[in-house]
């Protein structure tokens, strides 16, 4: 007989399955190949993608045949429309695409959120900030009748309103200046802060071998700390199901899924 506990994890499995594209299982010799580059670089810069969220039941955008643009006709939202595997020391930084947090709850530290995070709520005009959790109970008492529309996880946060929901939806403002907010996120079309740029061309700088896990590089703010890494002669090694935008000027290229070998790695070092 099935139990909440079993339903439970089995929904959360099934999530896990549903977001991650077909893969083949790891191969031994990829594994003593990446142990091998873990263990001949002390510096070891880790760069992750969405392949690191859909592992853990998070959607994203373009994986084959089960990311969002291959399920439906979504899109993301453009920013003008809008107007823990911690490897013995060796990681000297993580910068991640995503902006779910996850790092932060595995554990990690020294996080550098490239695409900024959801969890935070900006105003476009002063320097108010709010916490997503806290503005979601807003939103909540704001219109309470499309409690029902927030149950689709998207990868941005997005959700299908009616005509009508979109008619009557009351936008919360900012509360000292009554402008706009928007989550702490780079949206398509926006451009990651000059300061932030600078932080992580510094960490390629420093390290002395990058490691990209669940990403395929197709945002350029991400594909360009590869061609940063390269052009300082650093060695590179992506993990990723399927095709990358630098498979052709990394070093070591490995394709399977992240959680069926990150494991065995941390375990070896």
């Amino acid at each position: 007989m099935l139990n909440r506990s079993t339903v439970f994890n089995f929904k959360i499995f099934y999530r896990q399955i549903a977001y991650v594209p077909k893969h083949k299982p790891p191969d031994h010799r990829d594994v003593e190949i990446l142990k091998d580059f873990l263990a001949k670089h002390e510096k070891v810069l880790v760069l992750t993608g969405a392949g690191i969220s859909t592992e853990s039941g998070i959607p994203d955008y373009r994986s084959e045949e089960v990311g969002l643009y291959a399920r439906s006709n979504h899109k993301p939202i453009q920013y003008q429309e809008f107007i823990k595997y911690p490897k013995k020391g060796k990681v000297t930084s993580i910068i991640t695409q995503n902006v779910d947090r996850l790092h932060h709850k595995a554990g990690s530290t020294n996080i550098i959120e490239l695409h900024g995070s959801g969890y935070i709520v900006k105003c476009l005009k002063c320097p108010y900030e709010v916490s997503r959790t806290e503005l979601q109970e807003v939103l909540m008492r704001n219109n309470p009748h499309m409690e029902s529309n927030f149950g689709m996880v998207r990868p941005d946060g997005d959700v299908d309103l009616t005509k009508e929901q979109e008619s009557s939806f009351r936008t919360p403002l900012c509360p000292k200046c009554e402008s706009p907010l928007k989550p702490d996120i780079i949206f398509f079309g926006d451009n990651v802060p000059k300061a932030r740029v600078e932080q992580v061309r510094s960490q390629v700088s420093a390290c002395d071998a990058i490691f990209a896990l669940g990403t395929s590089l197709t945002v350029y703010s991400s594909y360009r700390i590869i061609l940063q890494a390269k052009e300082e002669n650093k060695i590179v090694a992506i993990l990723n199901i399927g095709p990358t935008r630098a498979d052709d000027i990394i070093d070591i290229k490995v394709s399977t899924k992240c959680g069926d070998i990150l494991p065995e790695l941390c375990n070896a070092l």
